[in-house]
């Protein structure tokens, strides 16, 4: 017994090594490059079929093989992928998730690479590097973690990698050379991929697919690490490795021996799943989604009739053996669910691959026990969604590269312990339903099923959870202040995206007469996400031409074309735009453009009066590139649309009728020189009476670094003060306190009432707390103590969708518009999800109220100027009929008379009854809107 345990822990001390020569180059590579390389394995991978060329095809020595590998052939890989890959990525700030999905395309590369070379068979006959004791490679491991801790601590090149890991962008001005230090994190990250490839050749099957999953797997070890320790990551692999080891001895009986037996045997699979759900994540939320498309995503009709012949052909022209063009539809169906969960909804989803599988799976074990085909797919659709589910709840709370380790874990976890074992597998069989045993009957069933799904997700990204799928992916945080639930929103994505794949999978395996493992593999999952995020993820055609492009390589004489190529393009996302961007673009609807052109003409489908911008001034567009035209100001003909503004600019959630007119700006200069800006009176909704009282004037507490922007600019003097009606419920902060990670107090005993149908202002320096405290009341922080009150109800543990839907809406310092989405479908996204819901009116106040009701409407978010965007943002918080508004430095970026009209439509509102919280380093702004001014240093108010 003692010796069989001595036995297994040099076995385990072996694999242990090898796992914890990963965790060092990935965390290397991770901390100089801020990439988390999927692709490691595949670096490997090729590493150990290099040295078996040399030594075994060629002739060559080993040791000189061992160094022209090692230290030519895996470096250079490294520096080659840094210049061509992921330094123009850095360069253009490109987020975590582009530079995920350029390593998982040189992942997809490689692989594909080492097929066309090596061919997809098994090599049993790598060299030995080390010989069979596992103390020379932990040896090797533990010296080089001591060797890269030593260089990192205590040279020049140590600091200067702090540095670039800190903060790159302030290293390159101290003169560091951040790519020089990036191309040296490439070369020994890559460095220790070959290592750990040779040496782990001899020991497990050498093949394109399965040891690059192998590595890929001990990236738990570097997760464990949290992307920092070497030691830790030393230790996590050689206790993983030998506790999987030592597992192997065990041979539990009943129907869960099976399973413990196959858990034992992938334990590094395991500590990936468990760390990637439990640790705290790595990346950061809001910036690692996939990003948005660059162009909408309309497909031209005729381009849909072209396709729609061309899937047709195979019905008229080929002959009766239509086994290759059956597989198309099916995998188009698996691909649609990544146009769903990756494509819409910006989710980095690498484990689709699973759930077709399970698909497959399910609808084989109900056809084996008398459940007819058809009425079997359908049965595994839902318990696949189900399985879908229960994975996808435990992920929705991860982020980009977490999320992404998470469902690459899970689709390698269902692969090993279900798809591959014989107890969930032998003897299966998977034929077509009664009456479609022929190819051509069942390939129209496939095209049938096809449409329907094409059209399922149509209706579905044209309507309201289109729309929030979109803003999630756009902009996390900015959806979940527009009201969007975004953990249900995810949990629906990922259910669904589950559905599809189940339901193409249960098809491709009826298609092949067979439930084969091996088409639903982990890495046939990273090439079909390669090949969605290359032709274009947010697409409708793209999962049909991806089909068909697998399809169709793969069936060529040179397996691994359809791996290599798809992979070249990924690997090169920061180059090639998605390939359906080079298709003509689609025409707008109709209806659409026949309202544009109404708009732009000013005629409205409600209008019957006058004509043209100068009717309808809210309306008016600048005519050179259909941009709205800045709010009109008061000067020289500019006193009717002031007086339009009085009648009109009342809080569009109790206005009684459309608003046909922009709110006045601040007075400006004239034919008649330079005057003094006045703000003429606030207009009075219906039911309120008009005040004449004034507040006092603000103090500003006499906190510097806030003067900086107003200056030059015209002063308003400060606004009437309306009463207060009654109905508007108060929110108040109740002794918040906060402390952020590292000990700094952001927030210390802070209370603060707003007002009701009042404006208060938050001054102070960068640093006071300001932002703390009004993410504290929007629900994005929590404070660690203190509670938030609305109307005396506690709101504290209330999430920021949730107090969206309570009335108090939001905007943000950075903007926090979708840039997929049009002008007008931002702001129906907020009437949407917002407090008062279900009135569409409500749209069309808001986007005349802010001047957006032309033909700004109908485009797109992206490429709009700063001051159009912030009445985007301003109209979207509208939209929802808040009762408060709080608006984080909604001056940035506005120039005068953008302020002007922006403190015009502040006291507008504010006179219809909204309480209105302003956080802004304008104090001339804040001087002419405020009733009340709040100062704030060193997180506590002081006045």
């Amino acid at each position: 017994m003692a010796s069989l345990t001595y036995e297994l822990t040099l076995a385990g001390l072996a694999v242990g090594s090898a796992a914890a020569l990963t965790g060092i180059g990935l965390i290397v590579t991770y901390r100089a490059t801020g990439v988390l390389n999927l692709a490691h394995g595949a670096v490997a991978m090729i590493c150990a079929y290099v040295l078996r060329q040399l030594v075994v095809v060629g002739g060559w020595p080993l040791p000189a093989a061992a160094l022209l590998t090692l230290l030519v052939v895996a470096p250079g890989i490294g520096l080659v992928l840094d210049r061509v890959v992921f330094r123009p990525l850095a360069r253009r700030e490109a987020n975590p998730a582009r530079t995920l999905v350029a390593s998982v395309g040189v992942f997809v590369l490689l692989v594909g690479a080492a097929v066309l070379l090596w061919g997809p068979g098994a090599r049993d006959d790598a060299p030995v590097l080390l010989g069979d004791a596992p103390w020379a490679q932990l040896g090797a491991a533990v010296a080089l973690a001591c060797l890269v801790t030593a260089v990192t601590r205590w040279t020049r090149f140590g600091r200067e990698l702090r540095a670039v890991v800190d903060n790159r962008p302030l290293a390159v001005l101290s003169g560091i050379d951040a790519d020089r230090v990036a191309a040296a994190g490439w070369a020994f990250g890559s460095f220790t991929a070959g290592l750990t490839g040779v040496l782990l050749a001899p020991y497990v099957r050498l093949d394109p697919y399965g040891m690059p999953l192998l590595v890929v797997e001990v990236i738990a070890v570097a997760v464990i690490a949290r992307m920092r320790s070497l030691p830790v990551a030393v230790a996590a692999a050689l206790a993983i490795g030998v506790a999987q080891a030592q597992l192997t001895r065990l041979h539990p009986e009943g129907w869960a021996g099976p399973l413990l037996q196959a858990v034992g045997a992938n334990l590094f699979v395991v500590a990936l799943l468990v760390a990637a759900l439990v640790l705290p994540g790595i990346g950061g939320k809001g910036r690692d989604a996939l990003p948005p498309p660059v162009r909408s995503g309309r497909v031209p009709g005729g381009l849909w009739v072209v396709v729609g012949i061309l899937f047709l052909l195979p019905l008229g022209f080929a002959g009766t053996d239509l086994h290759t063009a059956v597989q198309v539809p099916a995998l188009a169906v698996i691909m649609l669910s990544l146009v769903v969960v990756a494509g819409r909804g910006g989710q980095i989803a690498l484990g689709q691959a699973a759930y077709a599988g399970l698909g497959a799976l399910f609808t084989a074990l109900l056809t084996a026990r008398g459940v007819p085909g058809l009425v079997a797919l359908g049965l595994a659709v839902p318990l696949v969604a189900a399985v879908g589910l229960l994975t996808g709840r435990p992920a929705i709370r991860r982020h980009g590269l977490a999320l992404a380790l998470v469902t690459l874990a899970t689709g390698v976890a269902v692969s090993r312990f279900v798809l591959t074992q014989p107890y969930a597998t032998a003897g299966l069989s998977l034929g077509r339903p009664a009456g479609l045993s022929d190819d051509r009957a069942f390939y129209a069933l496939e095209l049938v099923v096809l449409a329907g799904c094409l059209a399922l997700v149509a209706v579905l990204r044209r309507g309201r959870t289109g729309r929030a799928l979109a803003a999630l992916r756009d902009h996390e945080p900015g959806a979940e202040a527009a009201g969007v639930a975004v953990p249900r929103l995810k949990l629906l994505a990922f259910v669904l995206g589950a559905a599809l794949a189940a339901l193409g999978g249960g098809l491709l395996g009826m298609g092949l007469r067979a439930f084969d493992p091996e088409a639903y593999d982990p890495v046939r999952g990273l090439l079909w996400f390669a090949a969605v995020l290359v032709l274009g993820a947010d697409s409708l055609l793209t999962p049909l031409a991806a089909a068909a492009l697998l399809v169709t390589l793969d069936a060529g004489p040179q397996a691994g074309t359809a791996a290599a190529l798809l992979g070249l393009l990924a690997a090169l996302t920061g180059r090639l735009p998605p390939l359906t961007n080079l298709l003509p673009q689609g025409r707008r609807p109709r209806a659409e453009v026949r309202e544009a052109r109404a708009a732009a003409t000013g005629g409205g489908p409600g209008d019957r009066g006058a004509r043209g911008p100068a009717a309808h001034p809210s309306r008016a567009t600048d005519p050179r590139k259909g941009r709205p035209a800045p709010l009109p100001t008061r000067g020289t003909g500019g006193e009717d649309a002031a007086r339009g503004a009085r009648r009109s600019a009342a809080h569009p959630s109790r206005a009684t009728g459309p608003l046909t007119g922009p709110p006045a700006s601040l007075p400006t200069r004239g034919d008649g020189g330079d005057r003094e800006a006045r703000p003429s009176a606030a207009p009075t909704p219906p039911g309120i009476r008009p005040t004449t009282g004034r507040p006092a004037p603000p103090s500003t507490g006499g906190t510097g670094g806030d003067h900086g922007r107003g200056a030059g600019r015209a002063r308003p003097r400060t606004p009437a003060a309306p009463p207060a009606p009654a109905a508007v419920p108060a929110l108040r902060a109740h002794g918040l306190t906060l402390t952020h990670p590292g000990g700094v107090t952001a927030l210390d005993h802070v209370s603060l009432v707003l007002a009701p149908s009042r404006i208060t202002a938050l001054v102070g320096p960068n640093g006071a707390g300001k932002s703390t405290l009004f993410d504290c009341l929007a629900g994005t922080l929590r404070p660690r103590r203190g509670r938030i009150t609305l109307d005396g109800a506690d709101i504290t543990s209330r999430s920021a969708h949730a107090r969206t839907r309570l009335g108090i809406a939001r905007t943000f310092q950075r903007l926090a518009v979708f840039p997929s989405l049009t002008v007008e479908e931002n702001v129906r996204l907020g009437e949407e999800r917002g407090h008062v819901r279900n009135d569409p009116a409500a749209v069309e106040r808001s986007l005349r109220l802010l001047g957006l009701a032309g033909r700004v409407r109908h485009e797109t978010a992206a490429g709009l100027p700063t001051g159009t965007l912030r009445r985007v943002e301003l109209a979207r918080a509208l939209a929802g009929q808040p009762h408060t508004l709080l608006l984080d430095e909604p001056a940035a970026g506005l120039d005068a008379d953008e302020t002007a009209a922006l403190a015009r439509i502040l006291a507008a509102l504010a006179a219809d009854g909204l309480t209105v919280l302003v956080v802004e380093h304008d104090l001339d702004l804040v001087a002419g809107i405020a009733h009340t001014v709040h100062t704030m240093e060193g997180g506590r108010i002081v006045s």
